[in-house]
């Protein structure tokens, strides 16, 4: 059990906000944290990496890593911390990476067997694909078999196809080593892969904590789905009016009528709902 009771001062670009996060996490557990930037996600992951400080209390297995004013060092932690950015020693080959860690060649080679990374072990960073440097720094981070795993927007930058093999990969290096992990993620469709809870944030304090699937399937009464996206653009054709709506990667058109044209202003955040097959903004 991770008992996390914290608050810390941040300053965001909205001016001075308050983290405070309250929460118990399950051994084993796979959590993502989501909404939007600036919300104290990845502070959060500091904190409980002990590379910020914070006030409160974090007890993880009845062990204090932050009471009264003490913290346990980050060396101490049993923390594996993967980041958006790579982070290898270029001098190094991937195989001397993980070593790096601990020197367990059993462990390593398990890892890059996992991760399809046998036959590049002798590599350097610099002759690896973006995945393929994810991939270690993953390996890397389950070198010291720790407690909690995490990851701070791991794939982000990969391109879909490769986000999709990572993400499985993840997920079964998670059931495989028996972590706790916990995952900064604005990526609905790798939170659903992965996570089975959310807690989303928003200007540092939770505002939904629960299922996966009650916090992402956000429907209601007979809505069939329901999307979020940008308003960019409202134009008139002949009687009615078009909404150009975008959605992720995507551009939607949605019929409205006169009243409704009025009511939305380009640039808002809008949510597409649908009732069988008639679509409808809110």
């Amino acid at each position: 059990m991770i008992n996390i009771n914290i608050t810390k001062e941040l300053h965001g670009a909205d001016g001075v906000m308050q983290l405070a996060f309250h929460a118990e996490i399950q051994e084993g557990e796979f959590v993502a944290l989501s909404g939007k930037s600036g919300s104290g996600k990845t502070t959060l992951l500091r904190i409980l990496a002990g590379l910020e400080e914070a006030q409160g209390d974090i007890i993880v297995s009845k062990k204090e890593w932050l009471h009264a004013g003490k913290a346990l060092p980050p060396q101490q932690r049993e923390i594996g911390f993967v980041f958006q950015e790579y982070a290898l020693f270029d001098n190094m080959t991937i195989e001397e990476n993980l070593l790096f860690v601990a020197k367990d060649r059993e462990l390593a080679e398990k890892l890059l067997e996992m991760t399809e990374l046998t036959k590049m072990k002798r590599r350097y960073p610099h002759a690896l694909s973006g995945g393929q440097k994810q991939r270690v720094s993953i390996c890397r981070a389950l070198m010291k078999r720790p407690k909690i795993l995490l990851l701070d927007e791991p794939l982000s930058a990969l391109d879909v196809t490769m986000r999709t093999k990572l993400q499985q990969e993840l997920l079964q290096l998670h059931k495989e080593f028996k972590t706790t992990t916990i995952m900064v993620s604005h990526d609905p469709s790798e939170i659903y892969r992965l996570a089975s809870r959310v807690i989303e944030l928003e200007n540092g304090t939770i505002i939904n904590n629960g299922k996966t699937k009650d916090i992402l399937l956000k429907t209601k009464g007979s809505q069939k789905f329901s999307f979020e996206g940008e308003l960019l653009e409202i134009k008139r054709v002949d009687v009615i009016f078009i909404a150009i709506v975008a959605i992720g990667q995507q551009l939607v058109e949605v019929v409205l009528s006169k009243k409704e044209a009025e009511k939305f202003k380009v640039g808002q955040r809008v949510t597409l709902s649908t009732k069988a097959f008639s679509p409808t903004l809110s």
